[in-house]
């Protein structure tokens, strides 16, 4: 019995899959109107009917390979890119992982009905069932296939969102020619570091900058692990020939920075933005002056 149900299997999914390319016109167009395909193909149905045709063509091909529960069959890379970016757009419209698979889900429905219809006069049940099981197998890897794709490319979009999140959080700012400056607000990090040197560098290059200023005022903490990055960014500046000033360091950061005995005197600190700014204006041969501020009264 078990000998017969290997060699029925296979020829139970390549009917399976014949079927599929039979009818793969008629599946199309009731898969066109759906909602997952409809969010991506919103002006031409027509376009939304040439994709279910990718899709019905791709799973004939796992179908007639046999490899219904291998999410890895090759006919799934199609079924990857096409319903991958219409997954996409349904999680960016608010749609979780298991409701998107859920509509996946629901595609099994009018192809079951064209499979039963296509059988109706059909005398063999097993043969009728063994298709239809083979159907289930077969979305069902369908939709762990989805659900796959559709936490794969969520993971990217926080990713990405992140990373915006740390360049905002990092801003570069002109103060003067030659002069740029990145005010840290914040804890750091070894991403958030990165983003640091990375920003940095890139100005330096864009604005010609001699002096880089990093101001810390707004760290709460540095520890073994910040002090060693800024220590490579300052050095990373130079190579790009620019020199770095750090302002800011709070009487709290600086007794931190010296328990830890992490050595700073290559550095050039200043207590804060104006100062170094002012240092900065010194080095090029602007003269830097205080001015009083006085109120201006009725005359």
């Amino acid at each position: 019995m078990q000998v017969a149900e290997q060699d029925t299997a296979p020829g139970t999914a390549k009917e399976l899959g014949a079927f599929l390319e039979r009818r793969r016109e008629q599946i199309a167009q009731h898969w066109a109107d759906a909602a997952l395909f409809r969010t991506v193909f919103t002006v031409s149905r027509d376009e939304a009917v040439e994709a279910c045709k990718a899709v019905v063509d791709a799973l004939a091909d796992v179908a007639r390979s046999g490899q219904l529960e291998d999410v890895e069959a090759p006919g799934f890379g199609t079924v990857r890119d096409q319903l991958g970016r219409m997954a996409a757009a349904r999680a960016g419209a608010g749609f979780t992982p298991a409701q998107i698979a859920g509509e996946v889900a629901g595609l099994r429905e009018p192809v079951t009905a064209l499979l039963r219809a296509e059988f109706e006069d059909d005398a063999d049940d097993e043969r009728v069932t063994a298709c239809t099981q083979a159907l289930a197998v077969l979305t069902a890897t369908l939709r762990l296939v989805i659900m796959e794709t559709t936490v794969s490319a969520g993971e990217e979009l926080i990713a990405r969102q992140r990373q915006q999140l740390l360049e905002v959080a990092t801003p570069v700012i002109k103060l003067w020619d030659g002069i740029v400056a990145v005010p840290l607000i914040g804890t750091l990090d070894s991403a958030r570091s990165q983003v640091v040197m990375e920003s940095l560098l890139e100005a330096i290059v864009d604005q010609r900058a001699a002096y880089a200023i990093l101001d810390i005022t707004g760290v709460p903490t540095v520890d073994s692990l910040v002090a060693q990055h800024l220590m490579k960014t300052v050095a990373a500046a130079r190579l790009m020939g620019a020199e770095c000033i750090v302002s800011g360091i709070r009487p709290a950061i600086a007794q931190t920075i010296v328990q830890l005995g992490i050595d700073l005197g290559s550095i050039i600190t200043r207590a804060g933005l104006a100062d170094a700014l002012a240092y900065a204006l010194t080095q090029q041969g602007i003269v830097v002056s205080a001015r009083p501020v006085t109120e201006a009264g009725p005359r």
